[in-house]
């Protein structure tokens, strides 16, 4: 018997807009990476908060974890990858 109890997935953030073509393909990009790591997405629209809305303005698709930023604009396949082979 293992003293090891499994670990949660991670808990990305991806911050974006709704009708935004980049979120939607940033979305769809680590959708198809799940297959290889365990992670969970919330998806939040910075347009529903002005504070969200300031600090994220045009930047927005952004992924992040806790205090993390992983990507903007794009996925970063290559960084997410690395940050999240850390958690295995």
């Amino acid at each position: 018997m293992s003293d090891e109890s499994p670990r949660a997935p991670v808990r990305l953030t991806l911050y974006g807009r709704r009708y935004c073509h980049l979120c939607e393909e940033m979305l769809s990009a680590l959708e198809s990476m799940r297959a290889e790591y365990e992670f969970e997405i919330d998806v939040v629209d910075v347009d529903m908060s002005e504070t969200l809305e300031r600090r994220y303005g045009e930047l927005v698709p952004v992924l992040v974890h806790a205090e993390s930023t992983l990507c903007h604009y794009f996925l970063d396949r290559g960084a997410v990858t690395a940050y999240l082979a850390a958690f295995r």
